[in-house]
């Protein structure tokens, strides 16, 4: 049952970090500067960083098992980024 915990948390973890950096690509883009969008990859890392550092700091919680946890998170960050990223390039095209 740790496993479920730990790939729910760890999935709901890697969409929330997901759409912070979804949201942090929106404002740059809006910006139209070729500055704003190397901030936008810089905080993409540090977002990402920050996510899996979060989920390793919480390695030792006794329902969460670790590796379920990392794993979604990783996951629900690279597969949710790219499909804001679709939807960010979709509504450019309109």
């Amino acid at each position: 049952m740790t496993y479920v915990f730990g790939a729910l948390a760890g999935a709901v973890w890697g969409f929330l970090a997901a759409l912070l950096n979804a949201f942090v690509t929106k404002k740059c883009i809006a910006k139209k500067n070729t500055n704003a969008l190397l901030v936008s990859n810089m905080l993409h890392m540090l977002v990402d960083v920050a996510a899996l550092a979060a989920v390793f700091l919480v390695r030792n919680v006794p329902w969460l098992n670790f590796a379920a946890a990392i794993v979604a998170t990783a996951a629900a960050l690279s597969i949710t980024t790219i499909v804001f990223t679709f939807k960010l390039a979709a509504q450019k095209e309109d």
